[in-house]
């Protein structure tokens, strides 16, 4: 318990030299399909690239899962109390299931992003519609939740 304690200190001092959530990298966890680390670089205001690599959990393409993403970000679509902004974007995923050969396919992925108020820290929620092209073709779904510390390098 006290090491989470120390930890939670150390990360709460160090927010004073970390970016924004809008600059940056972050890293965090998601949990869902698939579950595992996730992560983000801002490539500016607007437009950042995502990745995660974590284990799918369900169907035949269970297994090691890598994916990478492009993403557009609309902000300021809704108004209210907490900073909100929704994203779309195209990528690449890889699955490595146990059972079976390499799956590899596209993604697009559309989403959600509250952004902590006074915490490098965001959270989101995501649907990520694949296409597999190889071994076989496809149709997967990969939805997480997950957050993300921002880091200043």
């Amino acid at each position: 318990m006290k090491r989470y304690i120390l930890l939670l200190t150390i990360l709460v001092i160090s927010s004073s030299f970390v970016l924004g959530q809008k600059s940056g990298l972050g890293i965090g966890l998601m949990l869902g399909e698939p579950s595992g680390l996730a992560g983000k670089y801002w490539l500016n205001e607007n437009n950042a690239v995502n990745f995660g690599i974590g284990a799918g959990l369900l169907g035949s393409n269970s297994g090691l899962s890598f994916h990478a993403d492009y993403l557009y970000h609309i902000n300021n679509l809704i108004k209210w109390e907490y900073k909100t902004t929704f994203y779309y974007g195209f990528g690449l995923r890889m699955r490595l299931p146990s059972n079976s050969s390499t799956a590899i396919g596209v993604r697009g992925v559309a989403g959600v992003l509250m952004l902590v108020k006074n915490l490098p820290i965001d959270v989101f929620l995501e649907f990520a519609p694949s296409f597999r092209l190889l071994p076989t073709t496809g149709l997967d779904l990969d939805i997480a939740i997950g957050g993300r510390y921002y880091f200043n390098f």
